[in-house]
């Protein structure tokens, strides 16, 4: 692509404040920031999070069939409702011409929504699956069974897929990792985290539940032999943090080597049943786990082996069969693990299945009616400032040597932004939906996402692709396509709008997208040079002071305690899992204030509201992290997400001088940092 000159000064997009209130209103309060949600009793020094949202947070309960309420969650709930208008329209046309996506969505709504029909088949659906099930004889048998369910979705112990080899970005591969658990990471099998001790009880009655719903005999002991079995997975596992080393997941092996270093597994036959024999090499994640995995399926009886894929079908499938099997899937996983009261209503459920199967289809609906040329021209130009800005900040950088500063920038040049929606959409021609066959239309789904996969070996790199649909409220960096990726969702208040003031939009979307920009130098991204290729490209001084920078913002993080005690169940944040979305958000708030500043083209920024421009930058900033979370989920989160919990993300501005200044932070409030402690990145 063309690369970007890294100009002094920065072109504005934005509507000034003046120009916006007398073309656009503001969609939230007289500026684009809520006012009213502040907690003004409380200093900004001592909590931000609070001072701008503590009100907001009281007015603002947890919906019963949520886990969260934030402002992530206020947009998806729009484009939910949106979303919701294209597939009803979809699936009221029963005119709509035959193979057509128009007939492919709406044929797969009213399948879902048809619960008589659903009722009246119970699980008999999956009657060939679990037959062949039933059928197996040998742990050989088991091992391509295995196979062909990873194919349909299924949650196998070694997992297989297509990716970019890291070394070569342009050519395809196929990657080999661990899989397998019915839990969302090793840690909720730890026994000594006790945090998870009715997580773990509820999992095993889920077990028992489905074995005795599909008229298992034994389904408590069945149950007690899979967990078993899964205990044993997860035990050999890599951690969270493990697997963010780019390099240690870099481990490309021949077949003949693989079959050596893990003699559990018949590999000839996994890859011809999975359909990506045939490898050269294949990149093996996690070698020793891998290893390990296919030791445990070899020593595994199998029958215990046969229930854990009876399990795993019916559970795949739990959400598509009859009330008995959602009652019991949401049982676990809505109020177990992550705290929700109640389910969702069956149109959402319905509205999030479709478009988990055809998500570009509807999404492509979606962008025509409600993302306008002329938003996508005003976010291209904001990235486009964005970057410009991050290329001053790299230009202005004292720690970095010119050496490494110069190989940064040549990456940055290289960024593809993509706004939006895709520039190709998806083709689901292949691709066969009927009104009368629910699993089977969401397993052909699958299996169509599979082989869509699999046609890009052998074939050049597609760089269209999207890993997200446009209706996604998220954003995101793609190190190996070295591409920033904003949905056309996120677009919207509180995160842009077009009629709020300048600063509320530097500090929200401006951040955003400063974070997702600076992930191509965070602790991982910076492994990747401007062609994507697992390269290390830093001066050893230069990565050595990198490192001493980010150790202190590991500490800092630690220090936030959501659950602040008695051991053994005090959690805090987890710092090194945790790290590259801290190092973005400090990154991309350093990176839109200036971008803001630089706005103003050396003039005073206006007073509003009795607030600066620097004031309502940060708290633009905070108000995107407005949440409040059940403890369940939380708890969940602090081991499996590598994204801190909001009030820890609004208080990265700690790390700012200019947030000093702004709101008068004095020493004794209790987020005040020293200066030579406040960490400094970019």
């Amino acid at each position: 692509m063309k690369k970007l000159h890294l100009i002094a000064t920065v072109s504005i997009f934005i509507l000034s404040a003046a120009t916006a209130k007398t073309l656009l209103k503001p969609q939230i309060g007289t500026f684009g920031f809520d006012v009213a949600g502040m907690d003004t009793s409380v200093k900004p020094g001592d909590s931000f999070y609070d001072y701008a949202s503590g009100t907001w947070a009281k007015a603002n309960p947890i919906p019963a069939d949520k886990s969260s309420y934030g402002m992530f969650n206020r947009l998806a709930d729009l484009s939910e409702e949106r979303t919701r208008l294209i597939i009803e329209a979809a699936a009221a046309n029963k005119g709509a011409a035959p193979g057509s996506e128009a007939q492919k969505v709406g044929d797969f709504y009213r399948a879902y929504m048809d619960e008589a029909a659903i009722e009246a088949k119970g699980i008999t659906p999956l009657a060939p699956y679990l037959a062949e099930i039933d059928s197996l004889k040998t742990n050989h048998d088991v091992q391509v069974m295995m196979a062909k369910l990873l194919r349909e979705g299924g949650n196998m112990p070694i997992r297989v897929g297509v990716g970019q080899d890291g070394k070569n970005p342009e050519l395809y591969i196929v990657d080999v990792a661990q899989g397998g658990l019915g839990l969302p990471d090793k840690d909720f099998y730890d026994t000594s985290k006790t945090q998870f001790e009715a997580v773990r009880t509820a999992y095993k009655t889920y077990l028992t539940t489905l074995f005795s719903l599909a008229k298992l005999d034994n389904p408590a002991e069945r149950a007690a032999a899979v967990y078993g079995f899964e205990e044993k997975i997860a035990a050999v596992h890599w951690s969270r943090v493990e697997n963010r080393d780019p390099v240690k997941r870099y481990n490309m092996t021949a077949p003949t080597d693989l079959a050596k270093q893990a003699p559990g597994l018949d590999w000839d036959a996994y890859f011809a049943t999975t359909g990506t024999a045939g490898q050269a090499k294949y990149n093996v994640n996690q070698p020793g786990a891998v290893q390990k995995s296919a030791a445990i399926i070899a020593e595994t009886p199998v029958s215990v082996l046969q229930d854990y894929l009876r399990f795993n079908t019916i559970n795949g499938a739990a959400g598509l069969l009859p009330k008995a099997f959602v009652d019991a899937q949401f049982a676990m996983y809505g109020k177990a693990l992550s705290g929700t009261p109640q389910l969702r209503v069956r149109w959402k459920r319905g509205v999030a299945t479709t478009q988990a199967i055809m998500g570009e289809a509807v999404g492509k609906l979606y962008v025509a009616k409600y993302f306008t040329p002329a938003t996508k021209a005003r976010a291209d130009a904001l990235v486009h400032n964005l970057l410009i800005s991050m290329g001053q900040r790299l230009d202005n950088l004292a720690w970095m040597s010119p050496a490494t500063k110069t190989l940064a920038k040549a990456k940055l040049a290289t960024y593809a932004p993509k706004i939006g929606y895709p520039s190709k959409w998806r083709d689901y021609s292949k691709l066969n939906i009927t009104p009368d066959d629910l699993v089977g239309d969401a397993k052909r789904g699958i299996e169509f996402e599979y082989d869509r996969d699999l046609a890009k070996l052998g074939k050049p790199l597609d760089r269209t692709e999207w890993g997200m649909t446009p209706q996604t409220v998220n954003a995101y960096y793609n190190p190996q396509l070295n591409e920033i990726v904003f949905p056309a969702a996120i677009l919207q208040p509180p995160f842009f709008d077009a009629g709020a003031d300048d600063a509320v939009n530097y500090g929200g979307i401006g951040a955003v997208i400063g974070h997702e920009i600076s992930h191509g130098f965070d602790d991982q991204g910076s492994q990747f040079d401007a062609k994507g290729a697992l390269k290390n490209w830093w001066t050893p001084e230069d990565r050595a002071k990198f490192n001493a920078s980010t150790a202190k913002l590991v500490a800092q993080y630690e220090g936030y305690c959501p659950f602040p005690g008695p051991q053994p169940a005090k959690q805090c944040i987890n710092g090194k899992l945790t790290l590259g979305e801290n190092i973005a958000d400090l990154a991309g708030l350093t990176v839109s204030y200036q971008a803001y500043h630089v706005s103003l083209h050396g003039k005073p920024a206006p007073v509003i509201g009795g607030l600066t421009g620097d004031q309502r930058f940060f708290l633009g900033f905070a108000q995107v992290w407005r949440q409040n979370m059940r403890d369940a989920m939380m708890q969940n989160l602090l081991v499996s997400d590598p994204h801190s919990p909001t009030r820890a993300r609004a208080s990265v501005v700690r790390n700012l001088d200019a947030w000093y200044a702004a709101f008068k932070v004095k020493p004794g409030d209790k987020l005040y940092l020293a200066p030579a402690d406040r960490v400094r990145l970019w």
